[in-house]
């Protein structure tokens, strides 16, 4: 069900068939990383999935490896909500920073955050993709 959300929010930006299929494992919500915690759900009031974040440790820093809302959902300030329990996780962790692999479509979310866009990378899904590369500063958000 996580899974399938993640991959109706990506194809929502309009990628092609064969895209979304070489992609699909890269969006694929892992039962280890929710029995160790590391994935966040946001329901609705019927307590049906809406967006989903997965914050992976990674010494002091952590990585935001999947972050996703349900179409019908985005804009409405859902994706702010989980963006700061994705933090407050992160900060859970141990890590000072959170870092970013964001699809291009999702970039300007992430710098309204406050994250800092760092270069370009190499995409984890597309072999011969680059994406734009954020980080996120969680001791000056934990200051304020």
């Amino acid at each position: 069900m996580l899974t399938a959300l993640c991959v109706r929010s990506k194809a929502h930006w309009g990628y092609d068939a064969d895209f979304m299929r070489r992609s699909v494992a890269a969006l694929r919500v892992r039962s280890a990383d929710i029995a160790l915690g590391r994935v966040l759900v946001a329901v609705d009031g019927k307590d049906r999935a809406i967006g989903v974040a997965s914050v992976i440790p990674e010494g002091e820093s952590a990585d935001l490896d999947l972050f996703f809302v349900d179409p019908p959902f985005m804009g409405r300030g859902m994706g702010r909500v989980l963006f700061e329990a994705a933090v407050r996780s992160a900060r859970l962790f141990g890590a000072r920073t959170l870092t970013i692999l964001a699809d291009p479509n999702a970039a300007a979310f992430y710098e309204r955050m406050g994250a800092r866009f760092l270069r370009n990378a190499p995409s984890d899904a597309i072999p011969g993709r680059s994406l734009p590369l954020y980080e996120y500063d969680i001791t000056v958000e934990a200051a304020s």
